[in-house]
């Protein structure tokens, strides 16, 4: 039985840097909402109460019934989380006389309290809430204080229950990952067995018993997410999985051919599909971004029924999900509040008749190219930059036409091309041009144009939650832009996305 370690989110914006903290000490973990949190089995070893926007003393705020948990679990409450377990067991929280948030540090540390266990006096610490603890229920004891904030920590007696009103997952917390150690291995009781081994092993295992002797056709993208899945469905399944690569006409230059190309030394099978008229054509005369996404979603479902058809006793429908694919499409207020909604996220129509099978879905971008290592996958298939699903119609601003396309092709190439040229691909997450919606006066020659904006976008990231802006040499980005505007009819003017995210997505659709 696979141990984890549960996080029932209230909505902070780090609940999934938590997850990732915590699996970077080989211990599976899984985020849910407060509201929908399972019913803890054998399997569960731990839980952490995430942060939250909300104030305890909230009308709205959320408050969910531990009593399943408490004093059963180990359970760790941060920021949010631990000021709930002290108001709502008899202690009082109350708004800071001035906000808590940024650095500061441990003046007082109860090292023979476990979760505190190696923490040095003064080691810093991240602040980020608007209440503070004045006053803790009985049973509660501080183990940790700051200079401003008394109740920094603490414990429950006769329980491995504790609250921390600081954040451990985020870099500025020093000593952050010792003190998620002890709790989650120290405390829980955790191996440190969640490898890429084990997770293949268990994963192929899984799939053979779901699968069974049916077949499975999946939607290859050429990426690294869809290359990953397709690879652990081959090792489980064998020839009994067919691979459709679609091209859907909003491509980079070349693609198609190129990632057909590449596949042939995996011993995959592999269909190709040209669609591309027939996805423009449905495209034709939308703007609003969240619309051509689900057109883009519903003609994919379109185009692999036709091919799921043609495959008579195919089943299943294979895709490249990951975790913050579904993070980012569900919430704690829940249908969430979405930030964009993903083609491969939800189900499929009853007329399709094909179950759904996700081997990646619970794994961040670096986890799947890691488990692709161990799958013994060249670094070509690894290193690439991430790709939307919907491709080059959300770099698109507006109406998808076919002359966008091409003019952003060859933009796109241009700019890809000297990011390998020059050293620079490695370094970077995601990198995308992007057509603006907008043109611009120009000169060329004596002449006074009239012609589009493109804008380049690169990003440092390790799974696409949280990502910035990389700092490309100013003269790279001079080159580009001189290259892209003098050999790109129709370009006259080129500019660098300088927007983190948060606040701003990576895609710009």
């Amino acid at each position: 039985m696979q141990e984890k370690i549960l996080i029932l989110d209230f909505g902070s914006q780090y609940t999934q840097l938590i997850a990732r903290r915590i699996r970077e000490l080989n211990v599976y973990c899984e985020i849910h909402p407060y509201h929908h949190f399972p019913v803890p089995d054998a399997s569960v070893k731990g839980i952490i109460l995430s942060g939250s926007p909300f104030s305890v003393r909230d009308a709205k705020a959320p408050r969910p019934d531990l009593s399943t948990i408490k004093g059963k679990l180990p359970l760790l409450g941060v920021c949010y989380g631990a000021q709930y377990l002290a108001h709502h067991f008899g202690g009082e929280v109350k708004a800071a006389n001035s906000r808590e948030y940024g650095q500061a540090n441990l003046a007082r540390v109860d090292r023979a309290c476990p979760l505190f266990r190696s923490i040095n006096d003064g080691s810093r610490v991240w602040m980020s809430h608007g209440d503070t603890i004045e006053s803790l229920p009985p049973g509660y004891t501080v183990v940790a204080s700051t200079t401003d904030v008394a109740n920094a920590a603490y414990r429950v007696e006769g329980e491995l229950t504790f609250g921390i009103q600081f954040h451990p997952e985020v870099y500025h917390t020093t000593e952050g990952m010792v003190i998620l150690k002890n709790f989650v291995v120290d405390i829980c009781g955790c191996r440190q067995a969640w490898t890429p081994d084990s997770f293949i092993e268990s994963t192929v295992d899984e799939l053979r018993a779901k699968i069974g002797d049916e077949r499975v056709i999946l939607g290859l993208s050429g990426g690294v997410d869809s290359t990953v899945a397709a690879m652990l469905l081959h090792r489980a399944i064998g020839p009994r999985l067919t691979c459709i690569f679609v091209d859907n006409g909003l491509l980079r230059a070349g693609e198609f051919l190129a990632v057909l190309e590449n596949y042939k030394e995996l011993g995959l099978r592999v269909v190709g599909v040209d669609a591309g008229d027939l996805f423009l054509s449905r495209l034709a005369g939308v703007e609003e971004p969240e619309q051509k996404r689900k057109i883009i979603g519903a003609t994919f479902i379109d185009v692999f029924d036709t091919q799921a058809r043609k495959i008579t006793d195919a089943r299943w429908l294979g895709q490249g999900t990951i975790y913050p694919d579904v993070i980012e499409s569900l919430s704690v207020n829940g249908p969430s509040q979405t930030i964009k909604s993903h083609h491969n996220v939800g189900g499929l129509p009853e007329y399709m008749k094909l179950k759904v099978v996700e081997p990646l879905r619970l794994l961040f971008k670096d986890e799947v190219r890691r488990v692709g290592k161990s799958l013994g996958l060249a670094e070509k298939f690894l290193r690439r930059h991430p790709f939307p699903g919907p491709g080059l119609a959300i770099r698109i601003l507006g109406e998808v036409t076919r002359e966008k396309v091409r003019l952003l092709q060859e933009a796109d190439a241009i700019y890809i091309s000297l990011l390998e040229e020059e050293g620079l691909y490695d370094s970077v997450w995601q990198a995308a041009t992007i057509l603006l919606p907008v043109r611009s006066v120009g000169v060329m020659g004596d002449e006074r144009t009239y012609e589009n904006v493109v804008a380049l976008r690169a990003v440092e990231s390790t799974d696409g939650m949280t990502a910035d802006w990389c700092h490309l040499p100013h003269a790279f980005l001079a080159k580009v832009s001189n290259r892209i505007i003098n050999h790109v009819r129709g370009v006259n003017r080129v500019v660098y996305d300088i927007s983190s995210k948060p606040p701003a997505t990576i895609e710009w659709e």
